[in-house]
């Protein structure tokens, strides 16, 4: 934005030079963390100790299941469940940051978590969704009762999807791009780098 406002100063003869022209940024790589096999199983498994928090380990779960970031679980309603040409249940979502659509087949962990809250719902909203802070706030304690030390957030359950649901397993790295809703395949080639169990 900063380059922008230069290059049209420059333009409009505000200035005669650009004073940053030979300045180049250099973006700094980001550890995409993820949850490994083990943590995954361990939150799948534990008991939470209350409704809160069983919530927010199920929005989590279903999460890691399906590559949804945040936005995408709480705006998910019973219009984006589809059956798909395997009679499977079959998300198809227009990804609400970038308007591609992601198509995401439900596992049966997922399908379960959808099935535990469908006397409970709001509306045609499939599951109860807290807002993004308190979501991230109760992950923490989450993480914490768990024995998981990462940063647990609600980004890092795509991540999770990616390298250790997807990736790990065998998925291609183009369904995984549609499955994820990206627009270029080099931005899901991320994921298959941090993956060193699968070279």
């Amino acid at each position: 934005i900063f380059k922008r406002i230069m290059t049209i100063a420059r333009k409009n003869g505000l200035i005669k030079i650009d004073p940053f022209g030979d300045f180049k940024l250099k973006k700094k790589k980001k550890d995409r963390g993820y949850l490994t096999h083990e943590e995954l199983e361990r939150l799948i498994n534990y008991k939470p100790t209350s409704e809160r928090l069983e919530k927010v380990r199920d929005i989590f779960v279903f999460c890691c299941m399906t590559g949804l970031d945040y936005s995408g679980v709480a705006t998910l309603t019973t219009e984006d469940l589809i059956i798909g040409f395997d009679n499977g249940q079959w998300i198809l979502k227009d990804r609400i940051k970038i308007g591609v659509q992601a198509a995401i087949k439900l596992l049966d962990l997922p399908i379960q978590i959808l099935r535990k809250y469908e006397s409970k719902r709001d509306g045609n909203r499939l599951l109860p969704v807290m807002s993004n802070a308190k979501y991230n706030q109760y992950l923490k304690e989450l993480a914490g009762s768990c024995g998981i030390e990462k940063r647990v957030t609600s980004h890092l359950a795509r991540h999770t999807f990616a390298t250790t649901v997807a990736l790990a397993n065998g998925v291609s790295i183009e369904s995984l791009s549609k499955m994820l809703g990206h627009t270029k395949i080099s931005t899901t080639q991320i994921y298959a780098k941090i993956l060193n169990e699968k070279v």
